[in-house]
């Protein structure tokens, strides 16, 4: 946080600060209107929703440990760590690409691993294949994160900003929180290995549907083509 706040204090530009719009009920839930209509923004935020909603499997993660790779404390700690590790060698390559290219397609295709990833870790009973698994998933997510967060600023006018980005936030944290119940309860249910590999199969349905159902997105070459399709 002190480096966040380091870095937000050096950020140097001319802001120009328009007449803030009458506290309103419409305004309220301008965000949501926005995002509804939107189709870029809808599809981002959404498939987010549901992808870590339907593929979270950090909740699980002890019982994988004690139960199923038994590997003891030791071994939920390095596996804890793994997505973490992905995410950031993943996020340190990105920081190399200038003008990336086929944004909409790799969104899917992120996904997509992100979603194999999770059926692999689901079926495996061998420790190295787990933490390989879970280092792609995070490496997968980092991607989809990087894009989805790209282009829901970028197709969201200034005015719009505060209130779509809040509604991110809340769709973010919920979906985390809302995917380890899900996981936790699936888990009471089915047993611990059938609910994770579900949520995985759940996670590319999802990619596949949305895929289909939102066009816009992956057609989008660079990030230049989405003020483009916005207007």
């Amino acid at each position: 946080f002190a480096l966040s706040a380091l870095s937000s204090i050096i950020i140097s530009a001319r802001l120009k600060l328009e007449t803030p719009d009458k506290m309103t009920f419409s305004t309220l839930l301008g965000g949501f209107d926005f995002i509804w209509k939107n189709k870029i923004v809808l599809g981002a935020i959404s498939i987010d929703l549901m992808a870590v909603l339907l593929g979270g499997v950090m909740g699980l993660l002890p019982i994988y440990a004690s139960d199923i790779l038994k590997v003891g404390a030791d071994g939920l700690g390095i596996m804890r760590a793994m997505p973490g590790v992905g995410s950031l060698i993943m996020g340190l390559w990105l920081t190399q690409i200038v003008s990336p290219r086929f944004i909409g397609p790799t969104l899917f295709l992120s996904l997509f691993i992100f979603g194999l990833s999770i059926v692999v870790f689901s079926v495996s009973e061998v420790f190295w294949l787990s933490l390989i698994a879970l280092t792609i998933y995070g490496a997968a997510d980092m991607v989809s994160v990087y894009i989805r967060l790209t282009l829901v600023q970028l197709a969201t006018p200034d005015q719009m900003r505060g209130r779509v980005s809040a509604v991110n936030s809340v769709s973010i944290n919920a979906s985390n929180e809302l995917g380890d119940f899900r996981a936790g309860l699936c888990a009471a249910g089915l047993g611990t290995i059938p609910a994770v590999l579900l949520g995985g199969i759940a996670t590319l349905g999802i990619t596949a549907i949305w895929f289909r159902c939102f066009p816009t997105i992956r057609r989008i070459d660079g990030f230049e083509d989405v003020k483009k399709r916005t207007k």
